[in-house]
């Protein structure tokens, strides 16, 4: 064993793997300043030519997010190719087996394929870009980025979804144009419904004047529904994409104080309770 051990040539090795060490490192270098650049340049080119041809910010943003991943994939792959063929290794049976790999994909990662696949006319289509809010497989959320595998999606309470895009089979998009704010009022039955409608009026006419993010109205439109103990009273509007929740709480606030300012009554739930007292 001892013989064994004093036959290695220590020197060759610890040359060999100082030299391998060193071409690691080069190479990790070399990945990084490149990709650094690359997704510069990439960033930098979709700048000026959102700029040339005026398109809108989703959708430069989503087309660069798309580059970036593309580029990425590319890179890392001719990362591997070259550490494989530091350790000398012959590098044309691994490009000739990315041949095969594409080929078992084909085949086999019908899933991975059709995700591509729905990524690449989800894009081509224009039926989402970044920053929109939409609801895709049954979930709410700001789009963060189309990937070409899967698409990122933000919830309203901060959770990331990652969606594969073989689930995206409807989609509905939110972000395309001016949305809808209704707002529900209760009045008692004893009040007056033309007196209340007339101040509901009034309030929805100043908050008109007061708000650039009002696109059209607010109207009364009239009694929407006879509850249990109220009369339930419907104003809606048109708003800027994405302010409709902001122009509905301000309705209902001022909504609310100029009803009790006229002395019309929003019912509420009344617990009474009875306390038998003993014979």
């Amino acid at each position: 064993m001892q013989t064994w051990i004093q036959s290695i040539n220590w020197s060759e090795i610890g040359t060999k793997a100082l030299t391998v060490s060193i071409q690691l490192i080069g190479i990790l270098i070399v990945f990084l300043i490149i990709r650094a650049i690359g997704k510069k340049f990439i960033a930098t080119s979709f700048k000026k030519f959102r700029e040339q041809r005026n398109i809108s910010h989703g959708r430069v943003h989503t087309l660069e997010k798309l580059a970036s991943n593309v580029f990425s994939y590319i890179l890392l792959f001719i990362v591997i190719t070259l550490i494989v063929g530091v350790f000398e290794y012959d590098i044309a049976p691994l490009i000739a087996g990315a041949g095969i790999v594409g080929l078992a994909i084909g085949f086999g990662a019908q899933g991975l394929v059709s995700d591509v696949v729905t990524g690449f006319f989800i894009l081509l289509e224009r039926q989402l870009e970044v920053d929109e809010y939409v609801t895709v497989a049954g979930l709410d959320g700001i789009v963060e980025e189309v990937g070409l595998r899967t698409t990122r999606l933000r919830g309203f309470d901060g959770t990331v979804h990652y969606i594969p895009n073989r689930e995206i089979s409807s989609l509905s998009n939110h972000s395309r144009s001016n949305m809808r704010a209704l707002v529900d009022m209760s009045i008692s039955y004893d009040d007056n419904i033309d007196e209340a409608m007339e101040v509901m009026q009034k309030v929805c006419d100043k908050i008109a004047v007061e708000e650039e993010l009002i696109k059209e109205g607010p109207h009364v439109v009239g009694v929407q529904n006879l509850g249990d103990s109220d009369v339930v009273i419907r104003i809606i509007a048109q708003t800027a994409n994405m302010e409709q929740w902001g122009i509905e709480r301000r309705l209902r606030k001022e909504m609310k104080e100029a009803l009790e300012a006229h002395g019309i009554e929003i019912p509420f739930p009344h617990q009474v309770n009875l306390r038998k007292e003993a014979n």
